[in-house]
């Protein structure tokens, strides 16, 4: 859903965007996209093929995909978009805790300023420990990817009424109401965040939480079926994309 809005919205600034789906398995897409992995891997027919399960399925086809990585970024470069979106299978194993997500991007986005946009459901992060565990993951993945990452707090409008609040408001109401933004926030101590949960180790979760809030920014609330923080996200995208060229 996301690439299919942030596209949208990209273009109704007059910016040229390249839509780029990179899961072989995706059976229905919210776009049509202008690179499709699907023209040169079909997940489900390896699985038939091969007698595979559905994860099975992917993984292999993903593996196969990496032999087409030189015709993709051709389709890609031939576009000539001043943005490319690349929308990547939702199971995190596929791209960040197996070598060939890392390899993908990497000679995909050679040459090129890339960033990764983690998103976060709004609803998996309802207590601390989730929001722990979360972060965790991002940050697993931000250095398996080593490629500048931006949050994304999605689905805002699932625990906020978005029609009753807007502007500031809103996002005042996120940051009260979704616990990520306690954890990562310094109006509120970490000591009294850990007492109010259960933890394996409360010396360890005081100092990751330091730790989170000294290197991971809040992320950024958005909504993709609404179209809401889209701005906000494409501003943070290019101050990432500018401090990774920089460095």
């Amino acid at each position: 859903m996301l690439t299919s809005t942030l596209a949208l919205w990209l273009e109704r600034l007059e910016y040229g965007v390249c839509k780029v789906n990179l899961d072989p398995a995706a059976e229905l897409l919210p776009y049509v996209p202008d690179v499709d992995a699907r023209r040169y891997v079909n997940a489900r027919e390896l699985m038939i093929k091969r007698g595979l399960g559905p994860n099975g399925a992917l993984l292999a086809s993903m593996d196969e995909l990496l032999n087409y990585v030189v015709d993709i970024k051709t389709e890609i470069e031939e576009i000539n978009a001043d943005y490319v979106l690349v929308d990547l299978p939702g199971q995190l194993e596929v791209v960040a805790f197996r070598p060939l997500g890392p390899r993908l991007l990497h000679e995909l986005s050679e040459e090129s300023r890339a960033a990764v946009i983690f998103l976060i459901d709004s609803r998996l992060v309802s207590r601390i420990y989730s929001a722990y565990s979360l972060l965790l993951l991002a940050l697993s993945t931000m250095y398996r990817l080593t490629l500048p990452m931006v949050l994304a707090l999605n689905k805002i409008d699932l625990v906020v009424n978005i029609s009753e609040y807007s502007g500031e408001k809103l996002y005042k109401k996120i940051y009260e109401t979704v616990p990520i933004y306690k954890l990562l926030m310094e109006e509120s101590e970490c000591p009294s965040l850990v007492s109010g949960e259960t933890f394996l180790d409360t010396s360890i979760s005081l100092q990751l939480c330091q730790f989170f809030r000294q290197f991971i920014k809040a992320p950024i609330p958005i909504s993709a079926r609404e179209a809401i923080g889209l701005d906000d996200l494409i501003a943070e995208l290019e101050n990432v994309l500018s401090a990774y060229k920089e460095g």
